[in-house]
């Protein structure tokens, strides 16, 4: 999705209003077209002991706000998160008594006035914005957003997806040419011994398979069903997770909001399906930022590389630590080509809910032994990027 598209959307309703015109496409009809309805808090006075706060309009643009008193507004919540707003405003800047002219009236500096109004322009854009992941998303697991660190809203050029995008000139072969036709997969012959390894789960659902090792789950032209016990990547993220932004400068993060278990499936890592060529141009440029989202699918070769700077799942917010608590692994269900796996991320501990999901982006951790990494290669790691993980091992650099 797109910030801009939202905000004229609002500009729509509001011209509406003002022109008096209906229009059903976005949500102004006869019935709510004089509709009044409180949207945000934008401003406090107190005027002869009578306390005022000025209404921003649902739907009306901001030359129809209006000072309401207190006693007539029924918004509860509106009114404890102007109150909280402005209290940390003051906490941040660990100042700002209300000005008290000598005519007085009691009003609030202009400066914390317009905090307030900006924080709850980004509340409404992080609702919206969370709103859209969840109509995107494919799987189980809730997406929520969160920022109580600054005013930074959605980012205006990120789409989500919930599988591999590919580039141009790029084939995804996403059909199986062949199935197992197992009754009980977990104790018969199934895909992975028709690859030549070993099932990756147990009976709890938990990956038992070294970290380096492919996953072979059951595809589309298998007989067994979506209760088999080899289908578990494919079913996608059950747990709900929450994109955060972070205290220590490390952008959004992704905590989970439920207990995981250790070896326990969490999500993919998907993204736009490039060519390596194209992957070391990008590199230059990702580097001279200072941010990384190319992952490597070096599996058997190195002809692509999964770019999840614009494309991606929540997995684009998941960051970097030197002691992770997500594995990488390779898994092949419907695209059997070894050059495309599609990359899982697994526990490799109990994770407590409001813990911070992380993975090594360089693939150093948990005993790792594949070759599959985010791209850390001196020619595409031109500048050195600072770790900022906090772990005990840390060690201080992403590349």
């Amino acid at each position: 999705w797109c910030v801009p598209c939202l905000v004229s959307l609002d500009t729509l309703q509001e011209l509406c209003r003002k022109e008096k015109l209906t229009c059903k496409s976005i949500g102004i009809t006869k019935r709510n077209l004089n509709n009044y309805e409180v949207e945000y808090l934008c401003d406090y006075k107190v005027v002869k002991d009578m306390e005022y706060y000025l209404v921003k309009w649902k739907g009306w643009p901001d030359s129809t706000n209006t000072w309401e008193p207190l006693q007539n507004l029924k918004c509860p919540l509106l009114l404890q998160q102007f109150s909280n707003d402005k209290h940390n405003y003051l906490s941040q800047v660990k100042k700002g008594k209300a000005i008290t002219p000598k005519n007085n009236n009691k009003t609030l500096k202009p400066a914390i006035a317009e905090y307030i109004v900006k924080k709850a322009k980004q509340r409404i854009a992080l609702q919206r914005w969370q709103d859209e992941l969840n109509r995107r998303k494919n799987h189980k697991g809730m997406i929520f957003v969160e920022n109580t660190v600054d005013l930074e809203g959605p980012p205006s050029d990120f789409y989500y997806i919930n599988e591999y995008k590919p580039a141009p000139g790029i084939s995804l072969v996403n059909e199986a040419t062949f199935g197992c036709s197992c009754t009980d997969c977990f104790f018969q012959k199934c895909c992975p011994a028709e690859a030549g390894v070993l099932l990756a789960y147990n009976k709890n659902q938990q990956i038992k398979i070294p970290p380096g090792t492919p996953i072979y789950e059951c595809n589309s032209r298998c007989q067994c069903g979506p209760d088999c016990p080899n289908r578990i990547v494919q079913k996608g993220t059950q747990y709900s997770l929450c994109i955060f932004r972070t205290s220590n400068g490390r952008g959004w993060g992704v905590k989970t909001l439920v207990k995981i278990k250790r070896m326990s499936f969490v999500m993919e890592y998907v993204g736009e399906v490039i060519t390596s060529e194209e992957a070391e141009r990008r590199g230059q440029f990702y580097d001279n930022k200072g941010i990384t989202y190319l992952f490597d699918l070096d599996y058997e070769s190195d002809e692509f590389t999964v770019d999840a700077a614009r494309y991606g799942n929540v997995s684009h917010f998941v960051n970097h630590s030197c002691d992770p608590n997500l594995q990488v692994f390779n898994v092949f269900i419907d695209n059997l080509d070894t050059r495309l796996p599609r990359i899982a991320l697994f526990s490799t501990r109990t994770i407590n809910a409001g813990e911070e999901l992380t993975f090594d982006y360089q693939m150093k951790g948990s005993g790792d032994i594949s070759s599959d990494s985010i791209d850390h290669s001196p020619a595409k790691k031109r500048v050195r990027t600072v770790c900022k993980c906090g772990a005990v091992t840390c060690r201080g650099y992403l590349n």
